[in-house]
Order: structure tokens, then C-alpha cells, then sequence
């Protein structure tokens, strides 16, 4: 057997080789190259899909935690605004009760007795009070009405309790301080009075009181 004497020679009797098989090996050898090639690339694809998956989750929770960032760092910041501004207000309860006092002492038939530049003084005082009312009105500060509702701890302060006939137990009766909310949130509570049920006679027996639901003594 005659062994190839250089490189040409080995090249020249690898393509004598080639070109002597038969052409269905050469054929199966094409495809299962092909295969290979196809199964590579899938892995490769499905790699590429996967680290794909990871990343758009990676930046989808980057996102969603940014946006939280930023709807907290806007609600502590509203919430710091509203808290100095609801110290502000409150300091202003303090003038309305004020005005509201000086106006209350002063009935429609006194004012008329006054001097008039005296009355022009209440007429200020009330030109004042409605503006300031305007004020409040604006920065959403409103006052609790709370005559002839029922007793809310949530919005009410009850200072007394006083029996009554002619309302509801647990009704509010009388306000002895007015009490103002900001937006949906407490400014100061109302200082009430509620009604309670009056407190019933005793039933008497011989001048005798006898306690309610005791049983009369019928021996005698």
C-alpha cells in the first residue's frame, strides 16, 4: 500500500475516499450534522428565552418597587404638609370660638341699644368671623354638626350626661365646644352633652319605697 508522501498526497486521497462512498452514507452523514446543529441551537434558544424571562421579571419588580418608592416618599410628604397645617389650623379653632363667644353675648336687642360705633364694632366682628369661615371653607376645615345625632367617640367628646324625656338615650343634646374635621380627618372633637334615660320613682308601698321589680308583700 502506497502511503501519501505529503499533505497534498493525505488531501488528495481523503477526497479519493470521499468521492468513493456511497452517496446514502453521505447523505445520513449531512443530516445527522444538520440534527446537531438544530438540537444546538434550540438549547441555545431556549437558554436566551429563559435569561430573557429573568431579566423582564428583574426590571418589572424594579418598577413596581420604584413606583411604591415614589407613592410613599409623595404620601409622607403630603402627610407632613397636612400635619403642619392641621397645628396651623387648630390655633385658629381658637380665634372662631372667640368671635362666636363675643357675638353670642351680645343678643340682636342689645346691639340695637348700643352706641352705632359700637355697633359697627360687632358688625366687624361678624364680617370678620364670616371670612374666616371662608378660609376654613376653602382648606376643606368643617365643623361637626352634631346637635340631634347619636354620640360618635370617633368625632364627639362627651363632657356630661343629662336625663331626658324628650330625646333618645345616647342623643346628643348640647355642644359646649364646636368640633371641626379637615378633609376626612379629625381636627379637634365636639365637647357634648347626650342625653340619658331620666331616672323613674320608686313605687311606694304604705309611704314605703319598694324597689323596682321587687315583689309586694301580700301575707298581711
Amino acid at each position: 500500500m502506497n502511503e501519501p508522501k505529503n499533505d497534498e498526497d493525505a488531501f488528495n486521497a481523503a477526497l479519493n475516499a470521499a468521492s468513493d462512498m456511497p452517496q446514502s452514507a453521505r447523505a445520513n452523514d449531512a443530516l445527522s450534522l444538520e440534527g446537531a446543529d438544530i438540537v444546538r441551537e434550540a438549547a441555545q434558544i431556549a437558554a436566551l428565552s429563559s435569561e430573557l424571562a429573568e431579566l423582564k421579571d428583574r426590571y418589572l419588580r424594579s418598577v413596581a418597587d420604584m413606583e411604591n418608592l415614589r407613592k410613599r416618599a409623595e404620601r409622607e410628604k403630603n402627610d407632613a404638609a397636612q400635619f403642619a397645617f392641621s397645628r396651623f389650623a387648630k390655633e385658629l379653632l381658637n380665634v372662631a370660638d372667640n368671635f362666636e363667644r363675643a357675638l353670642d353675648i351680645m343678643t340682636p336687642e342689645k346691639r340695637l341699644a348700643l352706641p352705632a360705633d359700637v355697633q359697627s364694632v360687632f358688625d366687624g366682628i361678624e364680617a370678620t368671623q364670616r371670612q374666616l369661615m371662608g378660609v376654613f371653607e376653602r382648606f376643606a376645615i368643617k365643623r361637626i354638626d352634631a346637635v340631634g345625632q347619636k354620640f360618635n367617640p370617633n368625632l364627639h367628646d362627651a363632657i356630661a350626661e343629662l336625663p331626658s324625656d324628650q330625646h333618645a338615650a345616647g342623643s346628643i343634646i348640647a355642644v359646649a365646644e364646636h368640633g371641626y374635621v379637615i378633609g376626612e380627618r379629625l381636627l379637634r372633637a365636639a365637647k357634648v352633652a347626650i342625653a340619658a334615660q331620666p331616672l323613674r320613682a320608686a313605687p311606694q308601698e304604705n309611704g314605703r319605697s319598694v324597689a323596682p321589680g321587687s315583689s309586694l308583700d301580700t301575707s298581711a
